[in-house]
């Protein structure tokens, strides 16, 4: 037999679900240190140098 559940209810937690992951995230991202959001962020710049090094140039038309 199926669970009888209340629809307004259902809605309201699964709201309350959304905006407590989008909370989570937000302090995740917010909420750290602000040296290991340093130490994040030069290893991304690093990382977009070491691939903008490998871009191969475009030749030259000889047309």
């Amino acid at each position: 037999m199926t669970k009888i559940i209340n629809l307004r209810q259902a809605r309201k937690q699964r709201g309350r679900d959304a905006k407590r992951a989008a909370g989570d995230a937000n302090a995740a991202r917010f909420g750290e240190a602000k040296p290991l959001r340093q130490a994040r962020n030069a290893e991304a710049d690093r990382v977009a140098r070491a691939h903008e090094a490998h871009r191969r140039e475009d030749a030259p038309d000889d047309a």
